[in-house]
């Protein structure tokens, strides 16, 4: 889905849901002198915890393959299209990429759990069942992989908003904009984006229907395979637990059982 970048100043709002913004916890304020508090002491809502996807919109692109040929609202490049009108599941199978659905730029989308914690002060560590990924949201200094891998390198901030001369911020979002990825597909009929994509995404706490929400906003810029960002957002409903977890490994069709749950 197409929509005006972030930068602009808009958040993107799509599908059936209506969510309202949760007011977090404000962060407490530093104090002269002294040291800044760590990424999970500065965090202005907390994350962490048990959640599942909720698909409300995009159904006919996340929840089953589509047709070859199905590339509505990605703005392809030329060379997209040709690796697009290539793409063979049993080869990835074969080559060992059953995972490209599964990369940092595709994995929100992909129906399924996640379970999101601490990994140290500094990290923030997201696992999915969809695929048995990992992501490090890296806040301080970090090594990042030499090679690229599924999930690439992430780099963190906790972006506050509703501060004023003498008053601590009143909330906001989590930034994660990831380099080094491997090429991946943002739909599962084989859509790519390149080595070369930058993905950034938005994380944003919600309340809605009694329950907590947190909503993703992905914009991945590629001067490769496409003409303008593209970007989606994907919602997730928290859990009370874990007993739903059913880690899974990569598949080239979206994960069966994923399928019925996220669409309750």
């Amino acid at each position: 889905m197409i929509s005006t970048p972030r930068n602009a100043g808009l958040r993107l709002a799509t599908g059936a849901l209506a969510l309202a913004a949760l007011s977090p916890d404000l962060a407490p304020a530093q104090e002269a002198g002294s040291p800044a508090p760590s990424a999970r002491a500065a965090a202005p809502y907390d994350l962490t915890g048990n959640w599942v996807s909720v698909v409300t919109e995009d159904w006919r692109w996340r929840m089953m393959t589509p047709p070859r040929g199905d590339y509505a609202s990605v703005p392809l490049t030329a060379a997209a299209r040709e690796v697009a009108e290539a793409w063979n599941p049993d080869a990835d199978l074969v080559q060992g990429n059953a995972c490209r659905p599964y990369g940092a730029g595709g994995i929100m989308r992909v129906p399924g759990r996640l379970q999101i914690t601490w990994a140290d002060d500094e990290t923030l560590r997201v696992d999915t069942d969809a695929g048995t990924q990992t992501r490090l949201f890296h806040f301080g200094a970090f090594t990042p992989a030499a090679e690229p891998t599924w999930q690439g390198n992430s780099v963190a901030e906790w972006e506050m908003v509703g501060a004023t001369r003498g008053r601590p911020p009143t909330g906001g979002s989590l930034k994660v904009v990831t380099t080094g990825a491997r090429m991946g597909y943002v739909r599962w009929n084989g859509v790519p984006y390149s080595e070369d994509a930058l993905i950034t995404e938005y994380f944003d706490r919600h309340a809605a229907f009694g329950q907590e929400w947190f909503t993703v906003t992905t914009v991945i810029e590629d001067p490769v395979y496409f003409t303008q960002p593209f970007i989606v957002s994907s919602h997730f409903r928290k859990e009370a637990d874990d007993s739903r977890w059913n880690p899974m490994p990569c598949t080239t069709d979206p994960p069966i059982a994923e399928r019925i749950e996220s669409s309750e």
